[in-house]
């Protein structure tokens, strides 16, 4: 624990003195951008469960329930390829709020449940329909890069960002008449989000199949690098 806190302590040391370089030294910052346009391989269809009842117990039950029948339809539909997950559960007190004052009415269990496959899979209309043969379930589709894909660009992508900022560094630098330049400072950005687009959200008896249809999304890397001269 001391070691940390003499760690955190030299870094806020630091901060001030390589600010005050940055202002002293000649110094050409750029930043270096890179960008893939790529279909989403990925498509997730989240479910919201919640069940009221007076005791935890029958709540609970009934959104057992509710995921055993939803599984056994994905089952019997012999749907290829997904994986169906269950998490975020919780049973909170049912709380009513009227006239000013609060009365406890029994619990509210919650179940959320995702069902991930293949962008591509030729099921996704027998998933839905699935999902509309469990019983009273809405939903939401997103079509997305899955996190495998995404961290098999990501080298390829700095790589390009980092080339990026040496170009814009050196035309600068040919422009202005100076003759080298050499890396200073190098700041990766985070990583900007992948765009996620939500293609659904509506009962499955509400769904065509001719809505679900991906479009392409985007995944970025910037950096900002110093070069002094």
């Amino acid at each position: 624990m001391k070691n940390l806190i003499a760690l955190l302590f030299g870094i806020m040391l630091a901060l001030p003195i390589m600010a005050q370089d940055d202002l002293t030294i000649p110094l050409i910052e750029v930043e270096g951008f890179a960008e893939r346009k790529i279909a989403p391989d990925e498509a997730v269809f989240s479910i919201s469960l919640e069940e009221k009842s007076m005791k935890v117990t029958d709540a609970t039950e009934v959104l057992n329930t509710k995921t055993k029948n939803l599984a056994k339809a994905l089952e019997k539909a012999k749907i290829k390829d997904y994986m169906l997950v269950a998490d975020n559960f919780s049973v909170n007190i049912n709380r009513i709020y009227r006239s000013g004052y609060a009365r406890d009415s029994g619990y509210v269990a919650s179940q959320n449940l995702q069902i991930r496959t293949s962008s591509k899979n030729e099921d996704l209309q027998k998933i839905v329909e699935a999902i509309q043969d469990s019983g009273d379930m809405s939903f939401n589709l997103n079509f997305q890069i899955s996190e495998a894909t995404e961290k098999s660009l990501e080298n390829g992508l700095l790589t390009e960002a980092l080339k990026n900022a040496e170009s814009q560094a050196r035309l600068i630098a040919e422009t202005l008449g100076i003759k080298t330049i050499r890396v200073h400072r190098v700041s990766l950005n985070a990583s900007q989000p992948v765009y996620k687009m939500e293609m659904m959200n509506a009962r499955a008896d509400a769904v065509s199949p001719a809505l679900i249809s991906p479009d392409n999304q985007s995944l970025q890397k910037r950096v900002i690098v110093k070069y002094t001269y």
